[in-house]
């Protein structure tokens, strides 16, 4: 693969343009000029005076055939791996090392482990890793370093809320692009950007999207797409914020009894990147625990520095306990190392497969006989998009538009009953989410009024992650509810 070199500091924000390095944390990096150098400068304590010397992890064993598996069913005497980060004793990552203050990239070492992992699943051309807090404080920043006031960002006509909520108070909008079971559709954003009005504001230079297992909506991008979308880019001068905390979670045919080990994973957008356009963002928490708080930016050189130059005045490195488990974990005497993350992430994607083909066989017994909702099978992630017939219902309607003559209008009344459908599952016990509050807001004036996402709200979005037995009972409640709520011809009292 060609690497081109294409300036791109034209899409960096006024923000991230007059922000200036931070003088103390420039000061820091000069400290690695020679060995041996004698500091009156730090303003942190002695490692000799943290009440700490030692940390052990005690994780599962990944010498196992199926680690996962294994783990899950042994409880408390699975076999595990014990590995540390201590003041005296050898090990990858020196806790008077990791607890120390840093840069805003990480520590070194934390740094290192990352991008040979991301080399490892990606192989990108000239990119460099960033540690963040996290997916969500990683994506914010791509935000705050690309956004300006005034913008339009472009993302999946439904996307996971707490995301798109975040440039808001920047003063950006967001135009959403059409999908369907194959994710987000090319001509669509094609068709955006070539049709763009000036004087709605500028034509949209970034793309924020979920390639593998999309939340909500569980789909996946195929390479042929992946390709079109990054050629789309390239013609129209898009970034890209590559979102993809489900990329390990990919599957086999659903008809298939697991994921194979052997099964690859899709390609990246990243590594399709020939432009430096991409800002990836991974994370931990769904391969290892949510709580962790630990991910890290892959992009290029540039847009590195300015990342740096963020977080070294705002949130400054991620905490040392993340970074030493990483590092010990991938790197240390005794840790998994990349080969065993690798058999581990390929253990974890087979369990998941068997949760989400549980899912369906309670759906296909609980849910699909009513014939009022059907379910898509994700090919990756942990998400079911559940469609509901809504049309069936003898309350629909489909000529309000007719009826209050304003074009903008929504044709239907799926709003509605999608609203009164999630407070009956409520009522009964059940909590879903609902395609509602995952929905891009169109504007009237300039986007599509022929096919409004208000009248595409008929969707609830169910996960497998959870215990068997709070499937069973939620599925059954579903299909419990959506029974009595298609039987009812009354209007609601107010």
């Amino acid at each position: 693969m060609d690497v081109t070199q294409v300036d791109l500091s034209h899409h960096l924000s006024s923000e991230a343009r007059m922000r200036k390095p931070n003088p103390m944390k420039a000061i820091w990096k000069l400290t690695r000029r020679k060995p041996d150098m004698v500091s009156l400068a730090n303003g942190d304590p002695h490692f000799s005076l943290y009440p700490i010397r030692r940390v052990e992890f005690e994780m599962a064993s990944v010498d196992e055939l199926d680690p996962v598996a294994s783990w899950r069913k042994g409880g408390r005497t699975a076999p595990a791996t014990k590995f540390t980060s201590s003041t005296y004793d050898p090990c990858a990552l020196p806790l008077q090392t990791a607890l120390q203050y840093s840069h805003g990239a990480g520590l070194p070492d934390a740094q290192r482990v990352v991008t040979e992992l991301t080399n490892f699943y990606h192989s990108p051309r000239d990119h460099v890793c960033t540690l963040a807090l996290g997916n969500s404080d990683g994506i914010a920043k791509c935000f705050r370093l690309l956004g300006e006031p005034g913008d339009f960002f472009l993302a999946d006509e439904f996307s996971f809320s707490s995301i798109t909520n975040a440039p808001l108070s920047q003063g950006i909008k967001w135009v959403g692009v059409k999908m369907d079971d194959g994710g987000m559709i090319p001509e669509e954003l094609e068709k955006i950007l070539a049709n763009w009005n000036p004087a709605r504001g500028r034509r949209p230079h970034v793309l924020y999207i979920v390639p593998c297992g999309q939340n909500p909506t569980g789909s996946t991008l195929s390479l042929e797409r992946r390709k079109l979308i990054y050629e789309i880019a390239q013609r129209f001068d898009l970034m890209i914020i590559e979102d993809d905390p489900y990329y390990y979670l990919q599957y086999d045919e659903p008809s298939a009894p697991t994921t194979s080990f052997s099964t690859p994973f899709a390609r990246s957008l990243l590594s399709l990147d020939t432009d430096g356009r991409v800002l990836r963002v991974d994370s931990f928490s769904k391969i290892m625990a949510p709580g962790m708080r630990l991910g890290w930016i892959t992009s290029s050189a540039l847009f590195h520095e300015h990342l740096v130059s963020y977080t070294d005045s705002s949130t400054h490195h991620p905490h040392g306990f993340g970074q030493m488990l990483i590092t010990e974990m991938l790197s240390g005497p005794g840790g998994w190392r990349l080969e065993g993350f690798d058999r581990w992430v390929r253990s974890l994607r087979a369990e998941y497969h068997r949760r989400h083909g549980f899912f369906l066989e309670l759906f296909e017994r609980e849910v699909a006989p009513t014939s009022l909702a059907r379910a898509t099978p994700p090919e990756a992630g942990m998400f079911v998009w559940i469609r509901v017939e809504i049309e069936k219902h003898p309350r629909y309607r489909a000529d309000l538009r007719l009826e209050s003559r304003d074009p903008s209008a929504p044709r239907t009344n799926v709003a509605a009953l999608m609203d009164e459908l999630f407070e009956r599952c409520l009522d009964s016990g059940l909590v879903i989410m609902p395609a509602s509050i995952f929905a891009l807001t169109a504007d009237a004036k300039y986007d599509d009024v022929e096919d409004p996402v208000e009248d595409r709200l008929n969707y609830l979005r169910a996960t497998f992650a959870g215990t068997e037995d709070a499937m069973e009972q939620g599925l059954t409640i579903l299909g419990q509810t959506l029974r009595e709520f298609f039987a009812d011809e009354k209007q609601p009292s107010a």
